[in-house]
């Protein structure tokens, strides 16, 4: 399969993306000739690489969030998602794959967040595409050197008695955060609470929404 790099050179020979000026990193490079060969080599087709990417770009926190409301509604099914958030994810209907997921859980004393230090793993299955934050090398290094510094800018300001957790996910271990259940919200059923649900609370670097 013939390679095009050359149609989208820069003036200093950099190949770039035809909707932006910076040139491509060493790894978007990689990856391009990486899928090329692929195609080339007939392991999988153009078509099905558009497929995976549209079904990535579709993924949401929606299912992260219906995770966590029941979480709240459900004492026995919380208990399971603690001892195994994989499998209690599976028993929920969500396709995680092969991901070892692990939940932890704000309390009165305990605050989680959670971070990739060594590059930007994320449960995107149950949270969607990470945000531009998550994967910036500022945010991976500086919530674990001053997190209550991190979350302070983030408008969580933590008392000094609660203990801030950080955990580093790995390529095999992805974390979710089981934000505390807001006040007020008794009687309310598991769609009405997984819409107070954030992506952020489930990270750790954001709270829930308190009922209207």
């Amino acid at each position: 399969m013939p390679h095009d790099h050359a149609e989208h050179l820069s003036p200093s020979g950099h190949p770039y993306r035809p909707d932006d000026d910076g040139p491509l990193s060493y790894w978007q490079v990689m990856e391009i000739a990486v899928r090329e060969l692929l195609v080339e080599k007939g392991h999988v087709t153009p078509e099905e690489i558009a497929a995976q990417i549209e079904a990535m770009d579709a993924r949401s926190p929606a299912q992260g969030a219906a995770l966590v409301a029941r979480a709240w509604c459900d004492p026995a099914f919380r208990d399971r998602l603690m001892a195994d958030a994989s499998a209690a994810s599976r028993e929920m209907g969500f396709d995680i794959g092969a991901l070892h997921l692990v939940a932890v859980a704000n309390d009165a004393v305990t605050h989680n967040v959670v971070t990739c230090t060594l590059c930007s793993c994320y449960p995107r299955n149950l949270l969607g595409l990470p945000p531009d934050w998550y994967k910036s090398r500022a945010y991976r290094s500086r919530v674990v050197r001053e997190p209550r510094a991190v979350l302070a800018e983030f408008g969580l300001d933590l008392p000094p008695s609660v203990r801030v957790r950080v955990h580093d996910s790995t390529a095999d271990m992805r974390y979710v955060v089981i934000p505390d259940r807001p006040a007020g919200t008794d009687g309310m059923s598991e769609e009405a609470l997984a819409a107070l649900v954030t992506r952020d609370s489930m990270i750790g670097t954001g709270l829930p929404r308190t009922p209207a």
